[in-house]
């Protein structure tokens, strides 16, 4: 299950998307369009500021726009930067790997192949899946 921060940091990207292209948006106008608290989202942003995907503009007509196209940002991305890894154990994260403390033996584990499909799973509909399909889906333009 992802984490409600990263379900917050896809809606923001999603309405930032929307607006692509047209300049930086408000942190309030992308709080009160996704139903984020406020100041939650100005954490998540810098966080998605931090890893280059968004930038920010100070000032009069300031904001944040995004810095990648978001064709390029899938859910994959996104997820592992908010939440870390994708994987539900750590012994079989592709990028985060950690033997479990409880097991003797990987090759001979029973749950291990069974979290490697569901790793799998979702990691083929999360790096598939870019910002852009989202709005693609939806079309409601920020106001």
């Amino acid at each position: 299950m992802i984490s409600k921060k990263a379900k917050y940091a896809i809606k923001a990207l999603k309405a930032l998307t929307e607006s692509y292209g047209a300049g930086p948006i408000l942190i309030t106008d992308i709080a009160k369009r996704e139903n984020i608290p406020h100041k939650f989202l100005e954490g998540i942003l810098l966080e998605m500021r931090n890893h280059g995907i968004l930038q920010s503009q100070k000032g009069k007509g300031g904001g944040y726009l995004l810095r990648v196209d978001p064709e390029r940002i899938n859910l994959a991305q996104v997820i592992r930067i908010i939440d870390g890894p994708i994987a539900p154990t750590p012994c079989v994260s592709l990028n985060f790997y950690v033997r479990c403390d409880d097991c003797t033996d990987e090759e001979t584990c029973s749950i291990r192949p069974i979290m490697l499909r569901v790793r799998d799973a979702n990691l083929a509909v999360y790096e598939k899946t870019t910002i852009q399909m989202l709005v693609d889906k939806t079309k409601q333009p920020i106001s």
